[in-house]
């Protein structure tokens, strides 16, 4: 009889802490109290949930944010490209310039700056018909490749 009570005693406390932890106000009626616990369970999986999609999220935000920015106008005579990161992105000339190359696109003026950022500004194909979206598009498969020789 004594280890049938020390269970029950056992059982009632356990129920307590549970009903304590999960904030249940179910009175002392322990279908209640697990009842309670099983909701305060699905909560904390859904919250879960949540804030592994804000992390993705913002994981996806960052790394958008951390590529560099393209823009390729069209001017009178020829082209103007223009690559902007915040960050320094050692090695990326190179794979632009070979990309200019394989265009055929001959640079007539550009500045760079691979200091703290990354920045080029590039004024080229002075006598050369070069469709704009194609020079950003290989602009961008030319950062690609070397964000994927960067791994």
């Amino acid at each position: 009889m004594v280890s049938r009570e020390k269970k029950r005693v056992a059982l009632y406390e356990k129920l307590q802490l549970l009903r304590t932890v999960t904030n249940s106000h179910a009175q002392i009626d322990n279908t209640s109290i697990i009842l309670d616990a099983s909701k305060y369970i699905e909560e904390l999986k859904q919250k879960v949930e949540r804030l592994n999609e804000d992390i993705a999220s913002s994981q996806y935000t960052n790394d958008q944010k951390s590529l560099p920015q393209v823009t390729v106008e069209t001017l009178e005579k020829g082209l103007l490209v223009n690559v902007f990161s915040n960050k320094c992105c050692s090695g990326l000339l190179v794979f632009i310039l070979e990309t200019f190359e394989e265009l055929g696109l001959s640079v007539l003026e550009a500045r760079v700056s691979c200091a703290d950022c990354f920045r080029l500004q590039a004024v080229g194909g002075e006598n050369q018909v070069i469709d704009a979206q194609v020079v950003k598009q290989a602009v961008w498969q030319a950062i690609n490749h070397w964000n994927g020789s960067d791994d």
